[in-house]
């Protein structure tokens, strides 16, 4: 997913004269043919975090399309305050291209995850957010964010994610039925789709068809949209690698009090608190109820009550 948006990032460089690329000292090696073609459109300002966000909003105001490149931690979290001030409340359009969500660098710990990542992004107006599920839905996301006038956020995983969608052909901005089916949905976004997806063989046998859906924009989420892709269902089941409390498990629970629908809403993620256990992504998932196997497992529990 990184590359495919990345490159398509690179590819309008070629009839755009006002794309900026601007890289905390990371993913070097990804920008290594733009940086000898377009070295005027690139700087990597180092490992200087508020620096860089700061230095992003003036060349937005001075007409650039900017887009700062950084692992979450350093593009999101250690420089709040300037994401918050200088971007945010200016409504600027620049584009923070986060790599690694969720636990994507699993095995490298708590300052490496970005598992509260949404939760932050909640409290920032202006900012949109998407999490794509595959590289079809980060090239969408590209494509979007070149026309935007508004800040956003794109988090990304780096593991050579295959496409999950078989057509480009959708609005990007709104959910996505991956998958019909029936009595129960999985809505889901970010790089568990591909875990999700595979409950489709493990839940056969037991001749229970979900309904998947992914949820590409995840701020705004369109919920009216995704109640309508929810009726006559018993009931839906998000699932996100994120803290529960505050990914779109909570943001879903909060419109579900207000329309009570009727279904029930159940969540998976990861439970809140700082992460000690080590083990690969594999591993971590297992671990936190949100392999293929685990949520297969609570979609069985489900459809049996």
């Amino acid at each position: 997913m990184r590359n495919t948006f990345i490159d398509t990032i690179i590819d309008t460089c070629k009839t755009r004269e006002d794309v900026f690329i601007i890289s905390g000292d990371a993913g070097l090696g990804v920008f290594d043919e733009f940086k000898e073609k377009r070295a005027e459109r690139f700087l990597n300002l180092g490992v200087a975090e508020q620096n860089m966000i700061s230095f992003s909003a003036g060349l937005a105001m001075t007409g650039f399309k900017v887009y700062v490149y950084n692992i979450i931690p350093f593009v999101l979290y250690r420089c709040y305050e300037q994401v918050r001030n200088d971007i945010c409340y200016q409504e600027l359009p620049v584009t923070l291209v986060g790599i690694g969500s969720g636990i994507t660098y699993s095995p490298q710990g708590m300052t490496h995850y970005s598992v509260e990542d949404l939760g932050i992004a909640q409290t920032l107006p202006n900012l949109k957010v998407f999490s794509p599920i595959d590289p079809i839905e980060a090239k969408l996301a590209a494509r979007y964010s070149l026309s935007s006038e508004s800040p956003l956020y794109v988090r990304l995983a780096k593991r050579g994610e295959p496409n999950i969608h078989k057509t480009e052909n959708f609005d990007i901005t709104e959910p996505q039925l991956v998958e019909d089916g029936e009595d129960i949905a999985l809505v889901f976004h970010g790089s568990i789709g591909l875990e999700v997806l595979k409950t489709r063989e493990l839940l056969k046998k037991d001749g229970i068809r979900p309904k998947f859906i992914s949820i590409p924009m995840v701020m705004p989420i369109n919920t009216e949209k995704l109640f309508s892709m929810l009726q006559n269902l018993k009931c839906v089941i998000t699932v996100e690698e994120h803290f529960i409390n505050s990914g779109i498990g909570s943001m879903l629970s909060r419109e579900y009090v207000k329309t009570k629908p009727g279904w029930e809403l159940f969540t998976l993620g990861i439970p809140d608190g700082f992460i000690h256990v080590i083990k690969d992504l594999d591993g971590m998932r297992e671990y936190f109820g949100i392999s293929a196997a685990k949520i297969a497992e609570y979609i069985r529990k489900k459809a049996t009550v």
